[in-house]
């Protein structure tokens, strides 16, 4: 309980601080209306002549997109705007004033403030999901499935982030990481069985790309099986313990800016 008053107090202050400048929020929500825009016209490209990339119909590969616009607006909310300082916190030394807080230093981190401007991206993405599965006659479960894996593939984002912004301690240079991550994460935007069998994968395997927004609509349409499922939580649960190890291996060799 005492960390979820810290949580509402983070996140009232940093959204009293946004909402100044409400503007900025119009700007957003276009931007993110073009971008949408921009993928249903490379996705519907694909599906000129009646070609089904990997087998997906069209409205199919409308939750694969939504899954993404959803999960990449939860990115541009919460992951960016806290992960991303992590390198500015151990360029300048700031990090100190963290640690020295009665608050888990991870979670101090990863939820210290928020960005309300990524959220027209996740709620084009809701309605997206909605609309494509009202076309494929979805029942509440159905949707309330696919939501349940987009949280799981939320934890595997967080986690692989975490972790990115946790080696600056060693490698002072790894904004630049993070950004490739979301470069690699932009073919999350398609079902992966399109791509050709090597970048499967290794959008399977190596980066997981698939978890991310393949698997949440394969979720939602029941072609999730039990052992794909199962991978997936473990994936998500053994990535965030992972995390949490990591960071604690990494402040071993923190250099504190008064020592």
């Amino acid at each position: 309980m005492r960390y979820l008053r810290v949580l509402g107090r983070f996140w009232g202050t940093a959204l009293a601080a946004e909402l100044e400048y409400r503007g900025n929020f119009v700007l957003a929500a276009l931007s993110s209306l073009g971008g949408a825009a921009g993928s249903l016209f490379g996705i519907s490209l694909l599906y000129q002549g009646g070609y089904q990339p990997g087998g997906w119909r069209f409205e199919e590969a409308l939750l694969v997109l939504a899954a993404f616009l959803m999960l990449d607006g939860l990115a541009f909310t919460l992951l960016s705007p806290n992960l991303n300082r992590v390198v500015e916190q151990v360029q300048k030394g700031t990090l100190d004033f963290v640690l020295l807080k009665p608050l888990d230093s991870q979670f101090w981190l990863s939820f210290r403030t928020l960005s309300p401007w990524g959220l027209s991206d996740g709620l084009i993405g809701l309605a997206l999901w909605l609309y494509a599965g009202n076309r494929l006659q979805f029942g509440a479960a159905d949707y309330l499935t696919g939501l349940g894996l987009l949280g799981v593939a939320f934890v595997m984002l967080y986690s692989l982030w975490f972790i990115i912004g946790c080696s600056s301690i060693w490698f002072v240079k790894v904004a630049n990481a993070t950004e490739v991550l979301r470069a690699v994460l932009e073919a999350g935007r398609f079902p992966v069985q399109a791509f050709p069998a090597a970048y499967r994968f290794i959008f399977t395997f190596v980066v997981p790309v698939a978890f991310l927004t393949t698997v949440p609509a394969e979720a939602a349409l029941g072609r999730l099986t039990l052992s794909n499922l199962g991978l997936a939580v473990l994936m998500a649960l053994g990535l965030l313990l992972f995390s949490r190890v990591f960071w604690r291996f990494a402040l071993r060799s923190y250099t504190s800016a008064s020592s």
